[in-house]
């Protein structure tokens, strides 16, 4: 039997029923134009793997380096200084204008692996707050444990963020703790670096939806839900 179970959160666990207005949109309603490059290059600046340990000392230094990064992308769109701090405002409360539910299967399985003595860690990149997210869908009192990359200063696969979580959840050894998510590269090979038992999950519905995946490697498992998480641990 696992002694644990680390799991993604977004796309994994829960996905989002509505989501707020998007960048380009907020910046329009005001005016303003996204050049064509910059999505690319916010992109790119937030990618898998970050590493931002200086801004994660709390969520006061996180939530202000949020901003100031908002900052520098408003101005890029060519924002002046007396509009500036309005559109921070707008993007911020649109990046976090969404709701949330749970993929049907996750409370019951959740609930069965608890029930097992398994414990059962949230593994995310997120912000600061995600139990507020898992509030919304219902989850925040079925797992022991959630992490963030806010909290923990670097996003999957990152290391340091797969070291938190099991420091925060009390497992030393990692050989049999399973890590179940969707993203490849996050949840598959950053887990299967550090020594533990991935298992990608892809729902039928994505396949009109996403770019096929990948093709699976030796110890990787696939499976359409986390239903079958539970023959597995």
């Amino acid at each position: 039997m696992s002694p644990a179970v680390l799991l993604d959160f977004y796309g994994t666990l829960a996905h989002a029923r509505t989501w707020g207005p998007t960048r380009e949109e907020v910046l329009r309603k005001r005016g303003f134009e996204v050049p064509a490059d910059l999505t690319e290059r916010w992109r790119d600046e937030a990618a898998d793997g970050r590493e931002h340990l200086e801004h994660s000392v709390s969520a006061e230094h996180y939530i202000a380096w949020e901003q100031a990064r908002m900052r520098s992308y408003v101005e890029a769109c060519g924002v002046g200084p007396d509009d500036a701090d309005l559109l921070v405002e707008e993007l911020y409360t649109a990046t976090k204008s969404f709701e949330l539910q749970a993929y049907p299967e996750v409370p019951a399985v959740l609930t069965e692996l608890r029930d097992r003595k398994i414990t059962v860690a949230v593994c995310s990149n997120w912000d600061w707050h995600l139990d507020r997210a898992m509030a919304q869908a219902g989850l925040d009192e079925l797992v022991d444990v959630m992490v963030t990359s806010a909290q923990a200063g670097a996003r999957k696969p990152h290391p340091r963020i797969f070291e938190r979580t099991l420091e925060v959840a009390g497992i030393t050894d990692r050989a049999d703790v399973v890590f179940a998510g969707d993203s490849w590269g996050a949840d598959v090979e950053g887990p299967a670096a550090m020594g533990m038992r991935p298992v990608h999950i892809w729902r039928p519905e994505w396949d009109e939806e996403r770019d096929p995946p990948p093709p699976l490697t030796d110890g990787v498992v696939r499976l359409p839900d986390l239903s079958g998480l539970l023959d597995l641990v």
